[in-house]
């Protein structure tokens, strides 16, 4: 699991741990079941206090998206947590945004984008168009 901190940009170092572990979670990079690094081991590889790892870890156990194991380590949440879910709308949300910006300032109708998006969906997956029948 790779993680990037930054000092400079004014973010709580343990709120970026958050952000990063829902981001892999709702990425599918994190995958129910998996195991994260212990806190130490973490700490020593973002070279901050542990406390922090643990402080970002409780979050996350809080919202449902982690549990802890007594003695066996820190895992990613087996049930389907609706965070997980949260989180892909919420990245789908900003691309659809961007989507939708950048059709505007070229004049392309929503319905076209729509239609777009359809046989997209069929050129990857060509079974799905019989189900939308």
């Amino acid at each position: 699991m790779q993680m990037h901190i930054s000092t400079h940009d004014g973010v709580p170092i343990y709120q970026q741990i958050v952000s990063q572990v829902k981001y892999l979670v709702a990425s599918g990079r994190l995958t129910p079941g998996d195991e994260l690094p212990p806190i130490r081991a973490l700490a020593e590889q973002l070279l901050i206090n542990p406390n922090t790892v643990a402080r970002a870890y409780r979050e996350l156990e809080t919202t449902g998206l982690l549990t802890k194991r007594r003695g066996a380590g820190t895992y990613v949440a087996d049930t389907g947590s609706p965070l997980a879910r949260a989180e892909k709308m919420r990245l789908l949300a900003q691309r659809a945004d961007a989507l939708l910006v950048e059709a505007r300032q070229m004049k392309v109708a929503i319905d076209d984008v729509v239609r777009l998006l359809h046989e997209r969906q069929d050129a990857l997956d060509p079974g799905i168009k019989e189900k939308r029948s």
